[in-house]
């Protein structure tokens, strides 16, 4: 079973005074890329956070987004009156003595001076960061889910291109033959072009064709490419994540068919193996997106 990189997963669970919403959107990544925007309250849980998300997604770009809504309306935010007036007073007292008019914004700058405006220190209750927990391993179940529904789709892609490669395995062995026929031609068309003079033994030239032939000889590449697109599906079909240890099969199934078509030395088989690599090309994009 094969999974994408490609997922989505969303979550909340509500209590009588918030909302905590988790989004997590994941891409491909070679390692673990993760991306955290949560809030102000939730940055001493971030580590855990983290750890969370590396245990169930593993690996992947991963964008993870906590959210949090109050349902009652109240107030955050406490202004020190006291200390707005003495501000007030001190700096209208300073401007008169400086015979400098008191600016009609001077109050909004009263309030920016320190400890005029406070917010209440919140903390996160167990029962709420617990509930959070849960939000957050629900949102990675339904990224799995979505990446096991994705994963499908691509194993079907990926059987129907290595059967492909297997099949044409199977078109160039009737043309090895006619290779033969052509490589024999061309070397009795090159010695009766040679003065008619010149004598050569039939047996030697019987033996060279063959030594020739032997070099180009590819029925052992045939054979292991054959075995890597065998070995390829029986990992498909493996339980574990194998993303990585398919590229690297795709990667021995390319080394082949490259010696293939330089040993080839034949139009025809040449063709096949363009055919190939173009399926092969379509396997590594894709590749690049499973876990």
């Amino acid at each position: 079973m094969i999974k994408s990189m490609t997922g989505f997963g969303r979550a909340s669970v509500e209590t009588a005074e918030k909302t905590a919403t988790v989004e997590i959107r994941t891409l491909n990544s070679k390692q673990l890329d993760l991306n955290t925007r949560i809030p102000l309250l939730f940055k001493n849980f971030e580590n855990e956070i983290r750890s969370i998300v590396a245990k169930e997604i593993m690996r992947g770009k991963v964008d993870l987004t906590l959210t949090i809504e109050n349902h009652a309306v109240t107030s955050s935010v406490s202004i020190n009156k006291d200390l707005v007036k003495s501000y007030f007073n001190t700096i209208s007292e300073i401007s008169s003595e400086l015979a400098n008019p008191v600016n009609s914004d001077i109050f909004l700058h009263v309030l920016r001076m320190p400890d005029v405006i406070s917010t209440p220190h919140e903390e996160v209750s167990d029962e709420m960061w617990n509930d959070v927990k849960t939000a957050i391993s629900e949102a990675c179940r339904q990224v799995d889910e979505f990446r096991i529904s994705e994963g499908r789709a691509l194993e079907e892609d990926f059987e129907k291109r290595i059967h492909n490669i297997d099949v044409m395995i199977d078109e160039i062995t009737p043309l090895e033959q006619n290779r033969i026929l052509k490589i024999r031609e061309k070397f009795e068309k090159s010695l009766s072009e040679l003065s008619p003079k010149m004598q050569y033994d039939p047996n030697r030239l019987e033996q060279e064709i063959f030594f020739y032939l032997e070099k180009l000889d590819i029925t052992e590449e045939k054979v292991r490419l054959r075995k890597h697109c065998n070995y390829f599906i029986e990992t498909l079909k493996d339980n574990n994540d194998n993303g990585k240890k398919l590229g690297f099969i795709v990667q021995e199934c390319g080394r082949e068919i490259n010696t293939l078509g330089s040993k080839s030395n034949d139009f025809d088989i040449q063709q096949i193996v363009v055919r190939m690599k173009d399926e092969l090309e379509k396997l590594k994009e894709q590749l690049a997106n499973i876990l």
